[in-house]
């Protein structure tokens, strides 16, 4: 069981470190957009691979950011029966949608994305717009990247349910347990 909880950890940290780096390209998405916005209605420029960067930039911060989502709770779910839940019957839930949903959803992005992905770099795809930003086929590599991230933290959440349900929740850090208290896990990651 300690090595599932230091499991749980490492997988919860990697998404940690990933969404707080890649939540700064928030930052650049406002300056890239402000910038295109100025240039087009108060100088009468437009330069189409900056249009392509903060669109691109966006795509790149959501992927990459899903994982930390999925660690901080804030994804979509049904609140109405799991708010109110005690922790065994949470857990239970974490468990069973994961198997059931979550990671056969990862595989499913992983299979139909891979060859994708791959013709995309085959090619050195580039934006279909002329002007455009090169490098497309890095940010298509960014689908594979949000699989796999999700995916290693839908293991993580099992792993905790697990933990939570064997009774060896203390072999976790405080901030990755179940708590009755609902913003827990948000007020942890900050």
């Amino acid at each position: 069981m300690r090595a599932l909880a230091a499991v749980v950890t490492a997988i919860s940290a990697l998404n940690r470190v990933i969404g707080q780096v890649f939540s700064w390209l928030a930052l650049g998405i406002v300056v890239v957009c402000f910038t295109v916005v100025v240039q087009r209605y108060v100088f009468a420029i437009s330069y189409v691979w900056m249009q392509d960067l903060y669109i691109w930039l966006n795509g790149a911060m959501f992927t990459a950011v899903a994982g930390f989502a999925l660690l901080r709770d804030d994804h979509v779910r049904v609140d109405i029966f799991y708010r109110p839940a005690p922790i065994p019957r949470k857990a239970l839930i974490d468990l069973i949608g994961v198997a059931v949903f979550l990671l056969p959803f990862c595989v499913v992005v992983l299979v139909y994305g891979m060859p994708f992905v791959q013709r995309s770099w085959s090619y050195y795809e580039a934006s279909a717009n002329v002007g455009g930003m090169p490098g497309l086929f890095i940010l298509k590599s960014f689908i594979i990247g949000f699989a796999v991230l999700v995916g290693l933290q839908g293991l993580a959440l099992a792993g905790r349910a697990i933990l939570t349900l064997a009774g060896r929740d203390g072999l976790l850090p405080e901030r990755l347990r179940y708590s009755l208290k609902t913003d827990h896990l948000t007020e942890a990651a900050e």
